[in-house]
């Protein structure tokens, strides 16, 4: 992937200063996904694990919404009329964005406003940041078509984020979350004015792209392995990483800068 020439066919792709931006791009429907658009985002962050000049990634919504998540007529529709293998490659094919979302190395910060529900939700789930407006509403909807809420890795993910109890009342009741809610929770890292969104997103990824971002990958890798894991292992593994980040130059540039009073300048090697 080249980043400077990257044009997606079913959202708006910009880049700048290290980091890409993701617009879920149709406003006139609160930014629905489609099957196209579903295989489409998870070959984008399938690709950034190889994209070098990528170093932090934002995921927004076009006209004051993130994500109204599934179109209704353009996959829930169809998905009444398939068989069960269909349906399976289906919520395989959904499963495997929020794998690639948190396969892919750079940070992804949301920038999440007005309705974030469905596959909205989870997109900003899998996201490692959330920035909000207090306008966001975000619902994780699948009970009230009569799935299950365990959808894309909900259940895996979300009682990591907010705590079980808070994860088990909005996966089972699909009510919206508000967004006072969900930074007290913990789901919103904070709030911001609607006007200062994408700024404040932009300039939080920014921040992370100057960043020793080869490091900012193995934490990644960490914040995602250790889930499963004793305290024994996970300690261990992480041994094992830090030893590998002490090998790098921007390690070593940290400390010069430090040794001569100055800022470091990382470049991710």
């Amino acid at each position: 992937m080249n980043p400077e020439s990257f044009a997606p066919t079913h959202f708006k792709w910009d880049y700048a200063d290290g980091v890409a931006t993701v617009t879920l791009n149709r406003p006139e429907r609160k930014n629905p996904l489609t099957f196209e658009s579903y295989a489409e985002l998870r070959d984008t962050f399938r690709a950034l694990v190889y994209a070098k000049d990528v170093k932090a990634v934002v995921v927004a919504g076009a006209g004051g919404n993130f994500s109204s998540g599934g179109d209704v007529h353009e996959i829930i529709g169809p998905l009444t009329e398939m068989a069960m293998p269909e349906l399976l490659d289906f919520t395989r094919m959904t499963g495997d964005l929020v794998k690639a979302m948190r396969g892919c190395p750079q940070p992804i910060v949301a920038a999440l406003d007005g309705v974030c529900v469905g596959a909205g939700a989870i997109m900003a789930m899998a996201s490692d940041l959330r920035i909000a407006t207090p306008e966001t509403k975000t619902a994780f909807l699948f009970t009230r078509v009569g799935l299950a809420g365990c959808d894309m890795g909900a259940c895996a993910i979300l009682p990591r984020i907010i705590g079980q109890g808070r994860a088990s009342e909005l996966l089972f009741t699909g009510r919206v979350m508000t967004a006072e809610e969900g930074e007290r929770w913990g789901f919103h890292n904070r709030l911001v004015a609607a006007e200062d969104l994408l700024p404040e997103a932009q300039s939080l990824a920014r921040s992370l792209a100057t960043g020793p971002t080869f490091a900012h990958g193995i934490t990644k890798t960490q914040l995602n392995t250790e889930w499963a894991v004793s305290l024994e292992t996970a300690i261990e593994m992480e041994a094992q990483a830090q030893a590998i980040c002490m090998a790098t130059q921007d390690f070593r540039r940290a400390f010069e800068a430090f040794a001569a009073k100055q800022m470091p300048e990382f470049q991710g090697d």
